[in-house]
């Protein structure tokens, strides 16, 4: 089986293949200063809850993908693969990984790793061009070329980064819990934030998807746009721009790099 990870600034996930089924998914917090034991010993317990797993760290593994815009965390779960899954083929997403999708940035290596999964996900399961839509930390908005390149994209605040501002910014409001409104106009405080948070970003995703797609095609409308991310169900049901939902699309990406890569390492 194949464990794939992915860390995110504030939250990683992890999931477990068997073939191309994805028949496991945890979501953990990312803590940058946790040590490899330590993330040893949290892998330890997830998957020693999985029926098809045993109890000893590795057994049943038999390959690991991982992508991380955290590099203390990626350099910890480095140490993990080395320690604990000495045995294990493992792929970690960096520069010198074949992914097959060419990036046409100015700087290459600054485009985060998971994006760039994402990206291959998105060719693979949808083809080009495509936009894929990530709600985390970050709300990032990645372009896909008709030729499965990647073409750019936009950053923009996340859900969360936006609601936690408003509730240290605002003198008389407070951090809320993101949930759908009755109505967009608010009857109370909580309310009316929930309706600016959840119309806000369905209107910024609208807006910029549509710009977006307007220069990556000569027919806007053959732009496929993909939502991801932990925060995508909050704008599904807003959005009229969004096609596709797969909530595990970095996962399927990381699959997909562990096998073009694997067989390089002797796998």
């Amino acid at each position: 089986m194949l464990l794939t990870i992915d860390v995110g600034n504030t939250h990683t996930v992890l999931g477990l293949f068997d073939g191309e089924d994805i028949v496991e998914h945890w979501r953990i917090s990312t803590d940058g200063r946790r040590t490899a034991d330590e993330l040893a010993v949290l892998l330890q317990g997830l998957m020693g809850m999985h029926p098809l797993l045993g109890e000893d760290l590795g057994e049943g593994i038999d390959g690991i993908a991982i992508c991380s815009t955290v590099p203390s965390v990626l350099h910890e779960l480095r140490e993990v693969t080395r320690r604990y899954y000495g045995d294990v083929p493992a792929v970690l997403v960096e520069p010198g990984i074949k992914t097959g999708v060419p990036i046409l940035m100015d700087n290459p290596k600054e485009v985060g790793a998971d994006r760039i999964i994402n990206a291959v996900a998105a060719v693979e399961l949808y083809g080009g061009p495509a936009i894929v839509v990530d709600f985390g930390t970050a709300t990032t908005f990645d372009a896909v070329s008709a030729r499965g390149e990647y073409a750019g994209g936009v950053i923009a605040p996340g859900i969360e980064i936006s609601v936690e501002a408003l509730g240290v910014r605002g003198a008389q409001l407070r951090k809320i819990e993101l949930a759908r409104p009755r109505a967009v106009i608010g009857k109370n405080t909580v309310e009316a934030m929930q309706a600016g948070i959840v119309y806000g970003f369905a209107g910024q995703v609208d807006g910029v998807v549509t710009r977006m797609a307007r220069e990556l095609a000569d027919d806007p409308d053959d732009v496929t746009v993909i939502a991801t991310g932990g925060l995508a169900p909050m704008v599904l049901g807003e959005s009229a721009v969004i096609d596709e939902h797969e909530p595990w699309l970095t996962l399927i990406g990381l699959r997909l790099v562990y096998e073009r890569n694997v067989s390089r390492m002797g796998g």
